[in-house]
């Protein structure tokens, strides 16, 4: 086992990948800001070594060049206003109180909210941990809390926690097995639990199965949650989605078959809000890669300012070999399809394989509107794939301005094939290229 780690290890590829070429350069595309939370500052204060470290956020809505005030009881503490969103009072105490003030073209805006030192160097949020079960094999297992996401769901501009619950028989896609129900909690972060929705039985456990998304996506004010659900799941308020009395678990403990559904659901109640029939969809598993259940049942998901004002929702399914992703809107109550790009599609074979176990959100060609980092492919905000660097399946993926240096944005990739290893270090370099061209990678 050790050694064929190792082999692995070796065949690792580590890419820069060029979302922009050098004779490109980003551009700020004119219109209408983009949908920003209504967030408060976020004040906290935590005792330090070197005295009391206060820290806040910078919103989405301020501009840039915004300074700050922070005060100390009511006292300003600092002498002319301050461009970074953190001050370490040296001299206060764990009974002060904080607050801070924005301070545009000279003039100081309004306080805001105040800010307690907290008893700990950190915040601790109690849970409502879920009893365990037993599965129709007998087999007993328990739940500790994974994946989580925040989101502003009840609008008073504070974030609340979103959380799974993942019970200790959760299977990777390559194992066989029964898993227990997967459940998300909503809490405020004082340990208020507001839901809690059960994904049901025909959802199975596992890193890659759920996805679940918390946005904003209808500009209310309020984030949804939207992800998968099936037959037997119950909303936060109890209500079942579909057949409550539905199994489509074969076996193996794999779900392969049945219908399967997108549901968006009221954050602040865990309501369902709408249901449509998820794409993308199933289809015959063996078109994936497989026929026992592994790649057919790879998931990613993601929030994409498609139009470049408000946020869309995207859903995706495969990246060892079929690949499709299918982008939403939800407004007014109600889920419209925009778009699907799927790879098995003539044309489209380049998209093929190419995902990670993660995608990136970013405007990469400087229109002002979102593309999709899918690995080693990009998805242009229409839908229409971008390009294919045609290096396959990866792991780690980071989108960004990564070389100040240069115009554009950068992708950093690890890749796994040992062949695309030797391509690339026998120089793939193709600078002709505005998107996907390669930068060595130096370590």
């Amino acid at each position: 086992m050790i050694r064929r780690r190792k082999r692995m290890f070796t065949a690792v590829t580590l890419l820069v990948l060029l979302v922009m070429g050098t004779s490109v350069c980003p551009v700020k595309a004119e219109g209408a800001a983009r949908q920003m939370e209504a967030l408060n500052w976020g004040l906290v204060a935590v005792k330090t070594d070197g005295g009391i470290f206060v820290s806040w956020r910078f919103l989405g809505t301020e501009n840039a060049s915004v300074l700050f005030n922070v005060y100390r009881d009511g006292q300003k503490l600092n002498a002319a206003p301050v461009k970074t969103t953190n001050y370490v009072d040296k001299n206060g105490s764990a009974g002060s109180t904080y607050t801070v003030r924005t301070v545009v073209n000279g003039t100081e805006q309004p306080a805001s909210e105040k800010a307690s030192v907290w008893a700990q160097p950190y915040h601790s949020v109690p849970l409502d941990k879920p009893a365990g079960g037993t599965t129709p094999k007998g087999e007993a297992y328990t739940y500790s809390a994974n994946d989580a996401s925040v989101g502003d769901v009840d609008g008073d501009g504070q974030y609340e926690l979103i959380l799974k619950w993942d019970p200790s028989n959760s299977k990777d896609n390559s194992q066989d097995g029964y898993t227990g129900d997967v459940l998300i909690d909503a809490y405020k972060l004082d340990g208020t639990k507001l839901w809690r929705i059960n994904l049901g039985k025909n959802i199975r456990a596992g890193a890659h199965y759920t996805q679940f998304m918390v946005y904003d996506l209808d500009g209310d004010g309020k984030a949804e949650v939207a992800m998968k659900t099936a037959d037997g799941t119950k909303d936060g308020t109890g209500k079942v989605i579909g057949d409550a009395n539905a199994d489509y678990r074969n076996e193996q403990g794999r779900v392969l078959s049945g219908p399967e559904y997108l549901t968006v659901f009221q954050g602040s109640t865990g309501e369902e809000l709408v249901t449509a029939n998820f794409e993308p969809a199933r289809g015959n598993v063996s078109d994936w890669g497989d026929s026992y259940g592994n790649r057919v049942d790879r998931f990613l998901a993601g929030i994409a300012y498609l139009d470049g004002q408000r946020p869309s929702l995207i859903m995706t399914r495969g990246y060892y070999a079929k690949t499709m992703l299918v982008a939403y809107n939800f407004r007014d109550g109600k889920l419209s399809k925009l778009w699907t790009l799927d790879s098995s599609k003539s044309g489209n074979e380049a998209f093929a394989g190419q995902g990670n176990h993660n995608l990136s959100i970013a405007d990469v060609d400087g229109d002002g509107k979102d593309e999709i980092i899918f690995g080693s492919m990009a998805v242009d905000h229409d839908g229409k794939g971008m390009y294919s660097t045609g290096l396959g399946h990866g792991d780690a993926l980071h989108t960004g301005d990564l070389d100040p240096g240069r115009p554009g944005l950068e992708v950093f990739q690890v890749h796994e094939d040992k062949m695309q290893n030797t391509a690339y270090l026998s120089g793939m370099l193709q600078p002709e290229k505005s998107f996907g061209a390669f930068m060595p990678a130096r370590m």
